[in-house]
């Protein structure tokens, strides 16, 4: 590219119809608010807000499908999702997708995803969060979508989820990642075993220590794949640090495991799109999880301390 400017196009989903605990759908705005876009520029980068994908709030929506709730509201965010990012990135852009809970994963994915498939490539996932979100209508326990976005881009689960951007799977087992998982449901651990999809828990992650875990993360995403998206739900981070989320798991990654992640991602060249989700301002203290959202997202896109 020599002197020319690196874009990034920041692309906001308020929605909280994936989650059974609202607040989700301001984790965009808090965002933002944190300084997101100035930060970004600041490291050098040509930013461009495209605003927000339009979601309904839940008061609007008669609720008809207990076992995935909200199923066609999500599935149509989750189309125009695809679509803004797939435009970012034929714009040259690397998307930043603000959540939002973990459900608008499915469109974001989706949109990075049949990017590269034009091009007749694949992509990779590094999925960081505390859940795998890999649960099924059948096996989910609350029939909240946002436990199921994983699952829906390995293929598994209701065909609107499943082939948004009219296609299937949007990722191979065999480059998914899922890392600090310590909250893990009986169907999703069946799933895991039966797809082969490499999970680190956070036991792992205290053995072996956060470098070591996502060298082998970058090495699974990147076998024969264009790159990977990364997708953070704010979990997977102990609540201590980041208290403002949707379904706090104590236990997890420290400020500092979180942002080695980031930066060592980066470091591997191979990032093809940012996301951060479930940001709850209504459980948070003064911002502080919204700001460490920032700071890992700039950390994502190539800040160092020095």
């Amino acid at each position: 590219m020599g002197a020319r400017k690196r874009k990034a196009k920041i692309i906001g989903v308020p929605m909280d119809l994936g989650a059974g605990r609202r607040g989700v759908d301001m984790g965009p705005s808090a965002i933002r608010v944190a300084g997101l876009n100035q930060s970004i520029a600041a490291l050098g980068f040509d930013v461009n807000d495209a605003g927000n994908v339009h979601v309904h709030p839940p008061e609007a929506i008669v609720q008809t499908n207990s076992r995935a709730r909200f199923l066609p509201e999500i599935a149509s965010a989750a189309e125009e999702l695809a679509s803004m990012v797939e435009a970012a990135l034929d714009d040259g852009a690397i998307p930043v997708v603000l959540g939002g809970d973990h459900s608008i994963a499915i469109g974001s994915v989706a949109g990075t995803s049949s990017y590269f498939r034009k091009q007749g490539k694949r992509i990779g996932i590094v999925w960081l969060d505390a859940h795998p979100d890999i649960n099924t209508p059948e096996t989910s326990p609350s029939g909240n979508i946002h436990g199921m976005p994983l699952a829906a881009l390995l293929g598994s689960g209701p065909k609107e989820l499943t082939h948004v951007a009219g296609f299937a799977p949007k990722v191979l087992p065999e480059n998914t990642v899922v890392i600090g998982a310590r909250s893990v449901d009986p169907g999703e651990r069946e799933f895991v075993k039966s797809h082969g999809v490499r999970v680190f828990t956070m036991s792992e992650l205290d053995d072996r220590g956060m470098g070591e875990v996502i060298e082998e993360a970058i090495a699974i995403a990147s076998r024969n794949t264009a790159g990977f998206a990364v997708t953070m739900d704010m979990d997977f981070l102990d609540p201590f640090y980041a208290p403002g989320v949707g379904t706090p798991e104590r236990g997890g990654a420290t400020y500092r495991e979180s942002h080695l992640a980031m930066e060592k991602l980066s470091d591997s060249g191979r990032v093809l799109s940012v996301e951060i989700t479930e940001v709850n301002p209504l459980y948070d203290t003064t911002n502080q999880t919204g700001q460490l959202a920032v700071e890992l997202i700039l950390s994502a896109l190539g800040k160092k301390i020095m």
